[in-house]
Parts: C-alpha cells; sequence; structure tokens
C-alpha cells in the first residue's frame, strides 16, 4: 500500500525506437552501434534540447522523452524524422537507420528521474504502430496541435493495444507527400505498374485465413470470404473486385500495398477464421492499401451449428459494417482534398460532409459541390441525387426553397439518377424519398423495395422504408430487422418534420459525420 503522496504532472510523452535493430546489429555491430551514436550525437540530443525536451532513460535502441509542451514534442519528432530522411537517401536500404516515433500527452506519475503510468504505456504502443522513420500520436495530440502546426494528419482509426483497456484513436502525421515519399528497397518493389484506381472507392476481399488446422474448415472460410464479395457487390457505390482475381492470394503471405497495386484497389479486407470445440472465431480487418492505415476491424465469436446460417450471418454482419468505414474513410479524404483538385466522387462527398451539418449555410455549400460532381461528370448518379436530397432538405426544413419547386425539381434529379443507373439502389432509394415528398405513397414503397432488392443491407434504403411507414399512420407493421420499429398508433406528421427526421437520423448518418 502507498504511504506517501506519489508526484503527478500533465505531460507530453514520446517513445521512439529504431526500426529492425536487431536485423542491423546481427549485420553489423560496431557499424551500427557507431552509426546510432552518432546520429545521437549530432541529431537526435541536439534536437531535443533545443525543443526543451528531457531524456527519460535509453534502452538500447529506444528513448523515452518527455516534454512540458505537446507541440514542442511533435515540432522535435517532424525534424527528427525529416532530417534521418535526408541523412538515408543516398544510404542502401538493408542498412538505413530509421526511427518509428510515437507521442501522447496525459497524466504520469514521476518518481525520481523517472516516470510512469499510462500516458507513457499508450506513447509506446502509438511508437510500434508507426511505420518506420514515421509519427504516430493520440487524438488528444492531435487536438492540441493541429491549429498550431502546418502537418497533415491521417486518421489511423481506433486500435486495441497490449495491456490497454480502452481502444486508442491513433492518427499518422504526413512528413511528405505520396509521391515524393524514398523509394522502396529492392525487394518490395514491383515490377509491374500500378493499375490506375477506379472513380470510386475499390475494395478487395483477400481469402481468409483457415486458423483451425482443420482441412474440413477450409471451406468455412472461402464461403465466408466468397459471401462478403457478394454482399459488398450489391452497393453501388464499391468497385469489388471479383473472387477469382482475389483468390490468386489464397495462401501467400501478401502485403496489403502490393495489393492494392496489383489489383487497382483503395481498400483490402482480410481475415481469419478459428475453430475450438463448437465455437468458431471469425476476424476481420479493412485495411487503406496506399498508406497501410487500419480502417476498421472486429471479430465475431459464434456458436459451430448451421454452418450456412452461420455465414450468412457474419457476412451480413461484416458487410454491414465495412460499408460506412469505406464512407467515413472517403469521406475524410475528400475533406482533406483541396477544393480544385476534387473529381466527381470527391465533391460528392464533400457535399455530403456539408450535408450532415445539418444547418441552412452548410446545405447551400452542399448544393454547390452536388453540382459540381455534376458538372465534372454528368453521368454520375451520386451527383443528382444528392442534389436531390439537398433541395429537399433546403425547402422542408430551412424554408430556402419553396416546397412544390423543391419537390419538383427533387423527382426531376432523382430520376435523372436512376436513368443513369437503373441497378443503383442509392438512387432507387432516393427517387421513393422524393416520390414520398410528393404524397405517391405506394410509388415511393415501391422504388425503396426495388432498392433493398439490390442491396438488401443498405441502411439509407431501411431508414426510408420505415420513415414512410411512420409517415403514412403505418406504425404497427413491422419493419426489416435494420429498420427500427415503431409501435402504437402514430398520428401523420407535417412533411417538414418527416423531412428533418429522415434525413438527419438515417441519411446523414454517423459515417457521414465530422469527428
Amino acid at each position: 500500500m502507498a504511504t506517501g503522496r506519489v508526484e503527478r504532472k500533465l505531460a507530453a510523452i514520446l517513445a521512439a525506437d529504431v526500426a529492425g535493430y536487431s536485423r542491423l546489429m546481427g549485420a553489423d555491430e560496431e557499424g551500427t552501434l557507431a552509426a546510432l551514436k552518432a546520429l545521437r550525437r549530432e541529431l537526435a540530443d541536439p534536437k531535443i534540447k533545443e525543443h526543451r525536451g528531457r531524456i527519460v532513460k535509453t534502452t538500447g535502441d529506444g528513448l523515452l522523452l518527455e516534454f512540458a509542451s505537446v507541440v514542442d514534442a511533435v515540432r522535435c519528432a517532424v525534424e527528427v524524422q525529416r532530417e534521418m530522411a535526408e541523412r538515408n537517401a543516398d544510404v542502401p536500404p538493408d542498412r538505413r537507420i530509421e526511427f518509428r516515433m510515437g507521442i501522447n500527452l496525459g497524466d504520469i506519475i514521476k518518481d525520481g528521474r523517472d516516470i510512469y503510468g499510462d500516458g507513457v504505456n499508450v506513447a509506446a504502443r502509438l511508437e510500434a504502430l508507426a511505420e518506420p522513420g514515421g509519427i504516430c500520436v493520440s487524438r488528444v495530440v492531435r487536438d492540441q496541435v493541429r491549429d498550431k502546426l502546418g502537418f497533415a494528419f491521417e486518421d489511423m482509426g481506433e486500435q486495441q493495444v497490449k495491456n490497454i483497456a480502452r481502444p486508442i484513436r491513433v492518427h499518422r502525421i504526413r512528413l511528405v507527400d505520396e509521391e515524393s515519399a524514398p523509394s522502396p528497397s529492392p525487394s518490395h518493389q514491383v515490377t509491374a505498374p500500378p493499375l490506375a484506381l477506379p472513380d470510386k472507392p475499390s475494395v478487395a476481399v483477400l481469402p481468409f485465413t483457415n486458423m483451425s488446422g482443420d482441412p474440413e474448415q477450409e471451406f468455412v472460410s472461402d464461403g465466408i470470404a466468397e459471401d462478403v464479395i457478394t454482399a459488398l457487390s450489391r452497393y453501388p457505390s464499391l468497385f469489388v473486385i471479383a473472387r477469382n482475381s482475389c483468390f490468386t492470394y489464397k495462401g501467400r503471405a501478401v502485403d496489403v500495398k502490393q495489393v492494392g497495386r496489383e489489383l487497382g484497389v483503395r481498400y483490402v479486407l482480410e481475415g481469419s477464421v478459428r475453430k475450438a470445440g463448437n465455437r468458431i472465431r471469425v476476424t476481420a480487418q479493412l485495411v487503406e492499401a496506399g498508406t497501410g492505415n487500419h480502417v476498421w476491424g472486429d471479430r465475431y465469436d459464434r456458436d459451430l451449428a448451421d454452418i450456412f446460417a452461420l455465414q450468412d450471418e457474419i457476412t451480413e454482419a461484416v458487410t454491414v459494417a465495412i460499408a460506412p468505414a469505406i464512407a467515413d474513410a472517403e469521406l475524410q479524404r475528400a475533406v482533406r482534398k483541396p477544393p480544385d483538385s476534387l473529381d466527381a466522387w470527391a465533391a460528392y462527398q464533400r457535399g455530403l460532409w456539408h450535408l450532415s451539418e445539418a444547418n441552412p449555410d452548410d446545405n447551400t455549400v452542399a448544393q454547390k459541390f452536388f453540382q459540381q460532381a455534376i458538372d465534372l461528370d454528368p453521368a454520375f448518379a451520386g451527383g443528382y441525387s444528392g442534389l436531390a436530397l439537398a433541395q429537399l432538405q433546403a425547402a422542408a426544413v430551412y424554408q430556402k426553397l419553396g416546397l412544390l419547386e423543391a419537390q419538383s425539381s427533387a423527382e426531376a434529379l432523382a430520376r435523372r439518377a436512376v436513368a443513369l443507373d437503373g441497378a443503383d439502389a442509392e438512387a432507387r432509394s432516393c427517387l421513393g424519398w422524393a416520390l414520398q415528398a410528393r404524397g405517391e405513397l405506394q410509388g415511393a414503397l415501391a422504388e425503396i423495395e426495388r432498392a433493398l432488392g439490390m442491396s438488401p443491407n443498405l441502411a439509407v434504403a431501411h431508414g426510408h422504408k420505415g420513415a414512410r411507414r411512420l409517415y403514412s399512420r403505418d406504425g404497427r407493421r413491422r419493419g426489416s430487422r435494420q429498420s427500427r420499429r415503431v409501435s402504437g398508433s402514430i398520428p401523420a406528421i407535417p412533411f417538414r418534420r418527416y423531412v428533418c427526421f429522415t434525413l438527419r437520423a438515417v441519411f446523414i448518418s454517423p459515417a457521414n459525420t465530422k469527428r
């Protein structure tokens, strides 16, 4: 039991180590040690002193630093990494000394010269997530410095790390533009040029790894991957690579960046299946191929009873989770782009972001971005659907447009979207919404049912269906599993409130809101 009061303080903690240190020492112990000492003497130590940092301790290849200012900590890390990249430019890849760094801001316990606590542990876990030459920071660090320093941050999502109970929101500092990044080592270079990315988000589902040791479970892991490919292909907003192309990687240890280049995809889904007794565990994670950033991950534990029912259940759970994760990643990517460099897809995503802000000014901006998407690509259905929804919101919620005028325009836009792509479930759902606005309830329901027939897990269509029933006094009827149940006799609500309810609660989903 503690007998005295411990000394606590708020500090920025920077943890760093040398990537591949054991390999470097194995190849040349004396040369590696001499080079590391020179780097400490000529670069690291002077930068730490310049930015008022304190070396808490060293651990062979590692450093633990304490800063009173989180801005100083980030500046120090960025300057060291940038200068390290310049020093390594003419060094063979297998002989480069590259630091990985993690920075956290948190409450620590001070004991003499040493420091302890979760704040320190999180910094160490962030360092382990960083790439060689990279810097990972916690969300609190990003929030503290984003308006004070001109560095770009990439969201790596929530990461579950060892010995930390809660997930950590991780961000990577972009030190250089992707185009000017150092060339990969010869052992990782690809001979074929990378395939061009499609206009819309593209995803490859790799064969799930059978980790149960039972060859009979191979068909389970393959079946889940195949079913996920089929389910995702029903989302009109996704470009999904066919099974035959994805399954060429079966049984191979591959880098997702390599998969992205070879298949021309932005996202890669990989997973594994394990069986113990009558229980099965499926894990899946979605990775951004270009950067290796983790976008989403989850695991599913189920009883192994009806194998086909099990596959259907897991496929649905994975698919329903992946689509919003990709939508969120695409939205964040579009928001980071300069307005003058937007393509039709990015302009559409920017429109969704402003629409999600749910206020009159952002609605006006959203309409401009949707119109920009149409101007850039008149054959892109999404621009018409987005503009239709924004006009309905402007009229019914903010009274910025005449209601009858907006209803007529929205229906015309939605019909144009369906005419461009009759298999686009989102366009069908939007048309159902526009017909509902004009009071054509049966026509609205028919279009929504068509959308759900094309994409059974399309959340916006389920939301429109539930809201349509709410509006038409059909509250006693049961919706699908994805729809929210409405019980009792509910009077018809004014269309203005109906629009507000549906756009905010359904179309403007958490995946389309800023963090």
